[in-house]
């Protein structure tokens, strides 16, 4: 078939948002109960609500919670860890009251806890009727968390730990005799320093002297995990890599180094990357390389089974007896919940985030690359060409580029098939998502690179990918664009502020003023900053000297603004002076409001128009025709 000529920009997709929000879920949160699976789906039709699933054995599918419930808890404000499923008996945290809600089969939810305090991350103390699990109090005066337990019987709540700032994973002991659990305290964020706790239960419940057993504020923990046979399991990064380990009662014994991260940040809670089939056996899974593998560990030799799967992300192992479950992405498959049969190895795909059916000819294969970044370093990140079976561009245009810069930004950008990115490649941009020194899947001294450099060494490497595609050939100097959302939207405007590569950007509910955040923000990352940046306000000159807001003056290139209005995490009024600012200065800006959003956008008409108007906004930018009609936006000074 001959392709049509056409310049980079105005190819026509089937790839739309309206395709995208109508036929995609979030899928998450993997559980089993018995011969049951359970996940959690987030659906944009719903107004981003967040569903249990349930599958049972005969491959049914059935909903769990009904409307208007939505699965989902504020501690820490990003949350996770919103339910728990026992002898099918399922527990949650809906969204709209925090309360703690009980369902039992056959049976409308039941409220377990009064509204005011959040909960997460729970376990079920089946021997002493209760549920124990992480408890944020917020006060008008302070946040207080700690791990309670609440009588199932009768609602009443007991603290079992308290006097620290954080906790997370509370998990009880098969026997229920021990109770292990996490916690830190500021300045430290939970990639940076943890404590793993053990305590004897006593038979009536309180919790007897606990014991530090591993990490410290050098040291991150994760998930620690107890086997069937009551030895204690965690992952700690105390050689530099997030690894296995276990403790039988006097040291940590090493389970298998390797230069890969068996373990994630924690922004939420629920997160695991290792599961037991039996006493002697775990599935895991581990970023090596920028790619996510399958494994099966024998706790008796030691010994490292490595699993072949037709996929790039896996994540989330469960079990079942002879199987695992886990979800999964390729480069060219959406996220799916799977289900691996462990002795003939098939797959069987038991819900897919997205069943449409498009000709791969419309996907861009991600390319890995790696090049040189500032002061010697190395920067990661996947490239994305232009890809559209029935488009080419004029002999020698060059595409326009669009730089990612991810979230966190203790997080990373990974592989996996994303539609969203699909979407601007298959109109005839080029993609770049980054993985800047301070990322997650590295090992910890990579993550460590961002340490008092937070929009220098983020930016840096931003500018340096760009730059490297250009040298390449694969992408317009004229035409280069960045994007990102929180943590990334503060890389992104100070890449715009600061440097003067990119000729416009789109910031997603980003940061442009570090001192405002550091005053107004929720406790989790209320004192973030303080690795990051310096101390505040002892160091209240660096927090000035790196906020966008007070060098507009430096500002040259249009700006697009995106912005949830009951975002707690970064409030509205860091995108309302930016904008007014750039409005005061004459540059072209457009701002775009999202009422009921919060940190994130969940509503399909809500992420349908924001990655729409980021389009429009770049085509009026680059002059370029969009091949269809798209809601105007109102672009300041334009």
């Amino acid at each position: 078939m001959n392709k049509q000529i056409a310049p980079y920009g105005s190819w026509r997709s089937p790839i739309t948002t309206d395709l995208i929000v109508s036929a995609t879920v979030g899928l998450g949160s993997v559980r089993t109960d018995g011969e049951d699976i359970y996940w959690l789906e987030s659906r944009p039709l719903e107004g981003g609500r967040s569903v249990i699933v349930r599958y049972t054995q005969d491959g049914s599918l059935c909903d769990v919670t009904p409307a208007p419930f939505n699965v989902r808890t504020r501690v820490h404000e990003y949350g996770g860890g919103a339910y728990t499923v026992r002898d099918g008996v399922v527990y949650f945290s809906n969204f709209a009251d925090q309360q703690l809600y009980r369902i039992t089969p056959g049976q409308a939810p039941v409220a377990l806890t009064a509204p005011g305090p959040r909960y997460a991350d729970g376990v079920v103390d089946t021997a002493r009727g209760r549920f124990i699990c992480v408890r944020e109090e917020h006060t008008d005066t302070a946040v207080l968390n700690t791990i309670v337990s609440i009588d199932l019987a009768g609602g009443g709540e007991s603290v079992l730990a308290c006097g620290h700032d954080f906790y997370s994973s509370p998990r009880l002991s098969p026997d229920g005799s021990q109770l292990a659990w996490l916690s830190w305290n500021h300045p430290d964020m939970p990639w940076d320093g943890t404590t793993l706790w053990l305590a004897e239960l006593t038979t009536d419940g309180p919790i007897g002297e606990a014991v530090a057993i591993a990490g410290g504020r050098q040291e991150s923990v994760f998930q620690p995990e107890w086997s069937p046979d009551g030895v204690l399991y965690f992952v700690s990064d105390r050689t530099g890599w997030w690894n296995l380990y276990r403790w039988r009662g006097e040291a940590a014994e090493t389970l298998h180094e390797r230069a890969a991260e068996f373990g994630l940040p924690q922004w939420v809670f629920g997160l695991s990357t290792y599961a037991f089939l039996n006493a002697d056996c775990l599935l895991c899974t581990f970023g090596e390389q920028g790619l996510t593998r399958l494994g099966l560990l024998d706790t008796q030799t030691l010994e490292m089974k490595l699993i072949d799967t037709p996929y790039s992300e896996v994540s989330g192992p469960q079990f079942l007896p002879g199987r695992a479950i886990f979800t999964a992405s390729s480069t060219t498959e959406a996220n799916a919940v799977v289900c691996l049969d462990l002795a003939t190895y098939r797959i069987e795909v038991l819900r897919r985030a997205s069943d449409l059916s498009i000709d791969r000819g419309y996907f861009s294969i991600p390319e890995p690359v790696t090049f040189p970044t500032t002061d010697g370093r190395t920067a990661y990140g996947f490239f994305y060409a232009p890809q559209n079976r029935d488009f080419e561009a004029p002999s020698g245009e060059r595409p326009p580029l669009l730089v990612k810069s991810h979230g966190g930004p203790t997080a990373a950008t990974t592989s996996a098939f994303n539609l969203k990115i699909q979407y601007w490649t298959s109109r005839g941009f080029g993609v770049l998502d980054v993985n800047y020194g301070g990322s997650t899947g590295y090992g910890r001294a990579f993550r460590e690179q961002l340490n008092d450099r937070w929009g220098i060494v983020d930016v840096d490497d931003c500018v340096s990918g760009a730059n490297y595609l250009v040298e390449r050939g694969d992408a317009d100097v004229e035409r280069l664009a960045i994007d990102g959302g929180s943590a990334g939207g503060f890389t992104t405007l100070c890449a715009l502020t600061f440097r003067h590569v990119f000729k416009a950007g789109a910031s997603y509910y980003g940061v442009s003023d570090l001192e405002a955040l550091a005053q107004d923000t929720h406790k989790f990352e209320s004192r973030y900053l303080d690795k990051l940046v310096g101390p505040y306000p002892e160091r209240l000159d660096i927090y000035r000297e790196r906020s966008p807001i007070h060098f507009t003056d430096r500002l040259d290139c249009p700006i697009i603004f995106f912005q949830g209005l009951e975002d707690k995490v970064v409030p509205p009024s860091q995108a309302e002076v930016m904008v007014e600012a750039l409005r005061t200065r004459g540059l072209p800006v457009a701002y775009v409001p999202f009422a009921g959003e919060q940190h994130g956008f969940r509503r399909a008409e809500n992420i349908k128009r924001s990655l729409d108007a980021e389009f429009y906004f770049y085509s009026q930018v680059f002059r370029f025709e969009s091949a269809e009609q798209l809601e105007p936006l109102h672009i300041f000074n334009q």
